[in-house]
């Protein structure tokens, strides 16, 4: 495993850190910005997402690190940072995935990725097969131009990290 390789242990730490942020941010959010915050949480994976980790790790080309975030991690539900930020449930990400298949990462990727979330603002998230996460450029789920965010998924939660950190210190999230 290398130094970027998720574990449940590193995890439920990015979790336990991100929830704490999390409460901090709406404990204080209808004084900041005059109305209540909607849903923010990070929720642990119950039986369903687990069972629905196993079924995408069948599908041979999900990252392994996406099956163990959906091992330990239900979803993320951040409605309030900036224009919103979303990890969907496995559950989910199976269903577009039978729906709909791949994304096509582009004629210099191999294989093509999955859907596992979005932002507020209109753009989605998509794990390549080696790990890699791209946001399409723009809402069309039409041949989506891809932008690669982080080189894996350890990365981009660590970006999400500071993201609300950064929303809670100022009000502005960046631009992941």
């Amino acid at each position: 495993m290398s130094d970027h390789s998720l574990s449940p242990a590193w995890l439920a730490s990015w979790a336990s850190r991100v929830s704490e942020t999390l409460k901090t941010m709406t404990d204080e959010f209808q004084r900041r910005h005059g109305f209540p915050p909607g849903a923010n949480e990070v929720r642990l994976a119950d039986h369903d997402d687990q069972a629905a980790a196993r079924t995408l790790a069948q599908a041979g080309t999900v990252p392994a690190d996406l099956v163990t975030f959906y091992g330990t991690i239900g979803d993320v539900t951040w409605a309030d940072v900036g224009n919103g930020y979303f990890v969907d449930p496995a559950g989910d990400v199976l269903l577009r995935f039978k729906q709909y298949g791949t994304v096509d990462l582009g004629a210099d990727r191999k294989a093509g990725g999955l859907v596992i979330g979005s932002n507020g603002g209109g753009l989605s998230y998509v794990a390549g097969p080696g790990g890699a996460i791209y946001r399409t450029r723009t809402a069309s789920p039409d041949e989506p131009e891809l932008d690669r965010v982080a080189d894996d998924l350890r990365q981009f939660l660590e970006m999400l990290e500071r993201s609300l950190k950064r929303f809670v210190a100022n009000d502005e999230p960046g631009c992941l």
